[in-house]
C-alpha cells in the first residue's frame, strides 16, 4: 500500500470543476494524471481474488451475488453502510490513513475532488475495459470522473440525481391549483396551501446539498479555481437570492422545517401535511416507501423557474463507484465496476432491487424506466428526469465539500428555528472553508 500526498492546486484545476451537464497495484498513491503509471501497474492479478466492496446502495448484496455465481475467480465481498455524509466518508479518509481502505467504494460527485485532493483515488484509466465504458455515460457525467484529464479515470459513474418537482396532484387540484412553473407561484402557492392547513413543502435544513442544487439552478457558483488558487464564494448573487427566497418563506412559517428521512418527515408527506418536495430522481422511492398511503395521487413536473420559459434543472447526489488508492487488485476491481455500471444485466438487478437511476446511456432503455409508475397515477416520471438531467446547470465542486455541508447545515438547522439566517450561515460556512483550505495548505485567492 503506498503513502498518499497532497495533489498540486495545479493539477486540481481542472480536477473539481465538475460541470454536472446531463452531471493498480502500484498505481500512483497521489492520484496523478500520469497515465502511463497506471497502465505499466494496471495488470491482472494471479489466482483467485476477493475484492472489499463498501456501499450504501440498499440490496447491493442481491446483485454482487449476480458478479460472484458467474466469476469464481473474482469474488466481491459486499459491505452496505450508511450513507457518505452520516460517517462513511470519514470512516474511508480513517482507512486509506491507516492503509486499510477496501478496495471498492461509493463516493458521490461532488466529494470526488476530496479524495483526490487528499491522493485516496487509483487512476484506473488504463484498465482493461475502463476507456471503452466512455461511450456509456454523458459527457458531463464522465467529465466528474477524469477530472476533464485526457487519458485517466478516477472513478465509474453509478447513477445520477435530477431534480424536480414531486407533488400532490390530487390535493393542488383540490385547491384549485396548478403545478408552479416558476419560484414566484411556488411562494404564492406556498400562502395558499397554508391557508388550508398544509405546507407546500419541507425546507432540508440538514440537506446542504440539496440546497447547493438549488443555488446550481439558479446558476451560482460556490468554487472556482484558476489552475494556482481557489475562489470560494458561498455568498454570490445568486447564492444571496435563493437563500433570501427560502429565509422569506421560513420566517412566514409557510414551509416544515422537520428533519428530513425521519419518522416525522414521512408522516408530514404521507398524511397530507406536506404537498411537495423539490428533489432528486431517487427521491422517487423515498416517497413511495415513506408515505405508502397516498399512492397513486403524485405527479412530477419540472422544478419551477427563476424566469418563466426558461428549463434549468440541477442535480442532487448521485454516485461513483472508485478504486481507493492502495488495492493490490485494480484491474479485477475495474473489471467488475464495468459491469456493474454498463450491463444491462446488473442495471436491471440495481433498478429492481434499490430502485437506482442509472448514469448509463444502457439503463434508459430498462423497461422499468420506460412505463408508467401506478404510485405516480401511470405517470412515465422518469420521461420527466431524463428531460431535466439535459437542463442541469453547471457547477464547480470544491475539495472540501463534506466540511462545507457539515459547517453550513450548522446554520441552517438555527436559521430554520429562528436564531440567525441562511445567509449568515452561508457566510459563516465560507469563512470555516477558507480556514480548512488554507489549514490544507491549499492557496485561496481573495
Amino acid at each position: 500500500m503506498k503513502t498518499t500526498k497532497f495533489l498540486s492546486v495545479a493539477a486540481l484545476a481542472v480536477a473539481a470543476t465538475v460541470a454536472l451537464a446531463g452531471c493498480s497495484a502500484g498505481g500512483s498513491g497521489s492520484g496523478g494524471s500520469s497515465s502511463d503509471t497506471a497502465a505499466a501497474s494496471c495488470k491482472p492479478s494471479s489466482g483467485k481474488v476477493t475484492l472489499d466492496f463498501t456501499t450504501w446502495v440498499p440490496n447491493m448484496d442481491k446483485v454482487v451475488a449476480i458478479w460472484n455465481k458467474a466469476n469464481p475467480d473474482i469474488q466481491v465481498k459486499t459491505s452496505i453502510v450508511a450513507n457518505g455524509n452520516s460517517g462513511t466518508y470519514q470512516n474511508f479518509f480513517n482507512q486509506l490513513k491507516a492503509k486499510q481502505a477496501p478496495d471498492i467504494g461509493q463516493v458521490e460527485y461532488d466529494t470526488l475532488p476530496a479524495f483526490r485532493v487528499q491522493g485516496g483515488l487509483e487512476d484506473i484509466g488504463a484498465c482493461s475495459g475502463i476507456s471503452a465504458a466512455k461511450k456509456d455515460f454523458s459527457d458531463g457525467l464522465w467529465n466528474q470522473v477524469t477530472f476533464g484529464e485526457s487519458k485517466s479515470v478516477y472513478a465509474v459513474p453509478q447513477d445520477s440525481g435530477p431534480m424536480a418537482l414531486y407533488y400532490r396532484k390530487d390535493l393542488f387540484e383540490k385547491a384549485g391549483l396548478d403545478a408552479p412553473k416558476t419560484w414566484e407561484e411556488y411562494g404564492e402557492d406556498a400562502v395558499k396551501i397554508k391557508a388550508l392547513g398544509g405546507n407546500i413543502t419541507n425546507f432540508a435544513k440538514g440537506d446542504v446539498n440539496q440546497f447547493a442544487g438549488l443555488v446550481s439552478q439558479a446558476g451560482g457558483q460556490w468554487f472556482a479555481n484558476s489552475g494556482d488558487s481557489w475562489k470560494v464564494d458561498l455568498t454570490d448573487a445568486k447564492s444571496k437570492k435563493v437563500a433570501d427566497y427560502w429565509q422569506d418563506l421560513i420566517d412566514k412559517k409557510l414551509v416544515n422545517t422537520l428533519p428530513s428521512f425521519t419518522d416525522q418527515w414521512n408522516a408530514a408527506y404521507d398524511s397530507g401535511q406536506d404537498w411537495t418536495w423539490v428533489s432528486a430522481v431517487w427521491g422517487a422511492n423515498t416517497i413511495s416507501s415513506g408515505a405508502p398511503s397516498t399512492s397513486g395521487k403524485w405527479a412530477v413536473a419540472p422544478m419551477p423557474q427563476w424566469s418563466e420559459g426558461e428549463s434549468k434543472s440541477a442535480a442532487w447526489g448521485g454516485s461513483s463507484n472508485v478504486v481507493f488508492a492502495g488495492s493490490e487488485h485494480p484491474a479485477e476491481a475495474s473489471k467488475f465496476l464495468v459491469w456493474l455500471n454498463t450491463s444491462t444485466e446488473a442495471l436491471s438487478a440495481l433498478n429492481k432491487e434499490a430502485n437506482l437511476y442509472p448514469a448509463s446511456s444502457t439503463g434508459a432503455e430498462l423497461p422499468a424506466l420506460t412505463e408508467g409508475l401506478p404510485f405516480y397515477g401511470n405517470q412515465k416520471i422518469y420521461e420527466e428526469f431524463a428531460t431535466a438531467a439535459k437542463d442541469i446547470q453547471p457547477f464547480t465542486w470544491g475539495p472540501t465539500m463534506t466540511q462545507t455541508y457539515s459547517d453550513v447545515s450548522d446554520g441552517f438547522g438555527s436559521a430554520a428555528s429562528g436564531d440567525g439566517t441562511l445567509l449568515e450561515a452561508l457566510e459563516s460556512g465560507q469563512s470555516k472553508t477558507v480556514a480548512a483550505l488554507k489549514a490544507q495548505s491549499i492557496p485561496v485567492k481573495g
